[in-house]
């Protein structure tokens, strides 16, 4: 089937990935001399409020929007003083964005790797349920399609069952450069979870590496409310022994990163051998230091995460960090979403990642 005429709209908080990803969707169409980015404008007022201006024409166009709501690099001056965006007046953008389309554009897309608020997707008594709310608004303004990955919880879809929501996972392109940098990492293998939560995506690992599976139980103080969660007392783990084995810690973000650490700490003092810890998301909300630390003390070896959301130069100038790139992943997804083509293969790809990682480690 033919390709539609399709336009990118990157807010600032995306530009790099946008271009990268706007990099690839050429280099798949054997394109030169097209441009997909439309050029927008995101400004301020010198109070905060913002507007947003479309500086190209994208009269029956699809319409991708591209935004990273963790970017807090962006700032802007208020009142005289730099100001951080934070993930509320990112996703303010981006219904800015879709109102200055007009209406005009054949059809709106959001593509919104770190979905927003997606860790507040589920009520417990009298409290907010933003990532729903924030859908329905989404889906109320005219957007027809969700682009997202590793969902905290992908079950929010049920939210707006009329809304094209894909969530993809980047686990098959992680493990697959993990066995490029390192063939070994995958022998004598476990696959751990730092909670139940993550468990389901701990499985998937170990399913594609074939190998077994442990879980960490988090015993959490309910008492107690820090930095808007219960802290955690104890760590205890449930699984087979880790002595003399390759650990893969995995989890959909680092927040603070306590956890991990902590995690990585015990399997440490329990024995294992190689200690990686894979993340879609790394936040590292309270800074990069304390990562810095663990690594000088020897509580793991290897940080794997992805570009999907905003992480400073600095930090991969590290040989034991590594960004992985997934634009051309989100690239190949856009063209044949454009091309009304398939994306099955896209959201599984287990026996294809065992087997070019078994490749890899037999070469």
């Amino acid at each position: 089937m033919s390709k539609n005429d399709l336009a990118l709209l990157v807010l600032d908080n995306c530009k790099e990935f946008g271009e990268k990803v706007e990099q690839n969707l050429l280099k798949l169409r054997n394109e030169t001399n097209k441009t997909y980015i439309a050029r927008l404008t995101a400004s301020r007022f010198s109070n905060g409020e913002g507007k947003v201006i479309i500086n190209d024409s994208i009269r029956n166009k699809e319409i991708y929007i591209l935004c990273d709501v963790g970017n807090y690099s962006v700032t802007y001056k208020c009142r005289g003083k730099d100001h951080e965006m934070m993930p509320d007046e990112h996703f303010q953008d981006i219904k800015r964005v879709i109102s200055a389309t007009c209406g005009h554009s054949a059809k709106v897309t959001v593509v919104m790797p770190l979905l927003y608020q997606a860790r507040q997707h589920r009520r417990k008594g009298r409290e907010s349920l933003d990532c729903a709310i924030a859908l329905q608004e989404l889906e109320r303004l005219g957007v027809k399609s969700i682009i997202t990955f590793d969902a905290h919880d992908p079950n929010v879809i049920n939210a707006t069952p009329s809304l094209s929501f894909d969530n993809f996972y980047p686990s098959n392109i992680i493990i697959e450069e993990m066995a490029k940098n390192d063939p070994t990492i995958f022998e004598n293998t476990i696959v751990i979870s730092p909670d139940f939560g993550a468990m389901e995506r701990a499985r998937y690992y170990a399913e594609i590496i074939g190998c077994d599976v442990g879980v960490f139980y988090k015993r959490r103080d309910l008492s107690k409310l820090v930095n808007g969660k219960n802290p955690v007392v104890s760590h205890t783990y449930m699984g087979s022994d880790v002595k003399g084995k390759n650990v893969l810690i995995v989890d959909d973000m680092i927040a603070s990163g306590g956890s991990v650490i902590e995690v990585s700490e015990k399997v440490r003092q329990m024995g294992a051998n190689k200690i990686c810890i894979a993340s879609t998301f790394a936040l590292f909300t309270e800074g990069f230091d304390m990562f810095l630390e663990a690594k000088e003390k020897g509580l793991f070896d290897t940080i794997y995460t992805t570009n999907l959301s905003y992480i400073p130069k600095e930090f991969s100038n590290h040989d034991w960090f590594f960004s992985v790139d997934m634009a051309p992943l989100l690239a190949q997804i856009i063209d044949k979403m454009d091309r009304k083509e398939p994306l099955t293969r896209y959201f599984n790809r287990t026996k294809e990642t065992f087997h070019a990682v078994q490749e890899t480690m037999n070469n």
